[in-house]
C-alpha cells in the first residue's frame, strides 16, 4: 500500500509501498499528485530503476521534454547528469543547475515535475555530497506583505533560457554560447508573477533567479528592485530543504511550488551520475485530467 510520510521541514515527504518498476495505478497516481501539491518534493528510496522504467513512470504525469544531446542512448526522453569519464569520454553532461532556478519556465508550456534517480553519489568521509536544495514558493507567497500581493496581482514576468545559459558560462560552464538559431527556437516568454497551483489551489511566486529577467509592468529599475526583493524573500532559510542523495533514491519534485539548486560541493574525481526525466505541465492544468484522476475517471 502506497504511504506518504511527511518530513520535518517546509518541503519533502518519503513515499513507500510502491514499486516503480511496475505500472503506476490510477489510485496511486492520484495520491502522488496530491502529495506533490502539498509537500513539493517526494523521495522513493531503494529504487535503482533504469531509463525505461523511469520514462514510463514519469510519463504518467505529463509529456516528457526531449533533450537529445544529453540523453540515454536507448531512451532519448531520459537525460544523464554526470561528471563521470569512461574511456576518455564523458557520460552525459555535468549538472548545469548549480544556481537557484525552476526548470522550464522558459517554455510556453511550463514544467511540472522533475524525476531523478541516483546511480552514483559522491562520498567523502562517509558523507554524501552533491545534494539538491529546494525552497517553498507556496509558503513564501503566503508570507508576502499584502501591498506586494496587491501590486503584483496581475503582473507578468519574462523568462529567458539564454539568460540562464550566460549566467552559468560566467560561473565557468564550458557550454558554448547559444547560436542565433537556438535563441529563435526558445524566445523569451511571459508568465504570471503569481501563479495558482493547479493541485493545491494556493498561489506561488512564479519567478526565479535562473530564468526571470524582468517584470513586464514595472519600469526597469523598479522591476530589478522587486525581483531582488522576491528572490531574497523566497530564499529565507525557513522555506528551504536539502535532499542528501543515496544510490537508488528516486526524487520527484514539483516545479510549480519550488525552486531548486544543485550543490557543487564535490570534486571532478568524486563521481555523481543521475538519470532524469523532465515532465511538462500539459496535463496538470487541465481540469478534466485532474477531475478524472481524483474522482476515478479515465486513466491518465
Amino acid at each position: 500500500m502506497l504511504t506518504i510520510e511527511p518530513g520535518n521541514t517546509t518541503l519533502g515527504a518519503t513515499v513507500t509501498g510502491v514499486d516503480l518498476e511496475q505500472p503506476l495505478s490510477d489510485a496511486d497516481l492520484a495520491i502522488l499528485l496530491r502529495a506533490l501539491g502539498e509537500y513539493g518534493v517526494l523521495c522513493f528510496s531503494k529504487q535503482l530503476i533504469e531509463a525505461q522504467a523511469l520514462k514510463e513512470f514519469s510519463s504518467r504525469f505529463g509529456a516528457l521534454q526531449m533533450i537529445s544531446r544529453l540523453a540515454d542512448a536507448n531512451v532519448p526522453e531520459v537525460s544523464i547528469l554526470s561528471n563521470v569519464i569512461e574511456n576518455g569520454r564523458p557520460i552525459g553532461t555535468p549538472d548545469a543547475g548549480q544556481d537557484w532556478h525552476t526548470d522550464m519556465t522558459y517554455n510556453r508550456v511550463v514544467g511540472f515535475v522533475n524525476v531523478l534517480v541516483a546511480h552514483r553519489v559522491p562520498m567523502r568521509d562517509g558523507k554524501p555530497l552533491g545534494g539538491t536544495e529546494f525552497t517553498n514558493t507556496q509558503a513564501a507567497y503566503d508570507d508576502l506583505p499584502a501591498d506586494v500581493k496587491a501590486k503584483l496581482a496581475n503582473a507578468t514576468a519574462l523568462h529567458d533560457h539564454n539568460y540562464f545559459q550566460e549566467k552559468m558560462r560566467a560561473k565557468g560552464s564550458t557550454r558554448p554560447p547559444q547560436t542565433d538559431a537556438q535563441r529563435r527556437e526558445r524566445p523569451p516568454v511571459p508568465h504570471p508573477v503569481f501563479l495558482t497551483h493547479p493541485i493545491s489551489g494556493r498561489k506561488v511566486i512564479y519567478v526565479n533567479p535562473g530564468f526571470t529577467v524582468r517584470i513586464n509592468e514595472l519600469a526597469p529599475a523598479e522591476s530589478s528592485e522587486m525581483l531582488a526583493y522576491l528572490f531574497a524573500h523566497v530564499l529565507q532559510p525557513k522555506y528551504r530543504h536539502t535532499h542528501h542523495w543515496t544510490v537508488g533514491d528516486v526524487l520527484m519534485w514539483d516545479h510549480l511550488g519550488t525552486w531548486h539548486c544543485a550543490l557543487a560541493d564535490y570534486r571532478p574525481d568524486e563521481f555523481r551520475l543521475m538519470k532524469r526525466c523532465q515532465v511538462m505541465a500539459d496535463k496538470v492544468f487541465d481540469a478534466g485530467f485532474l477531475q478524472g484522476v481524483f474522482h476515478g475517471g479515465v486513466a491518465a
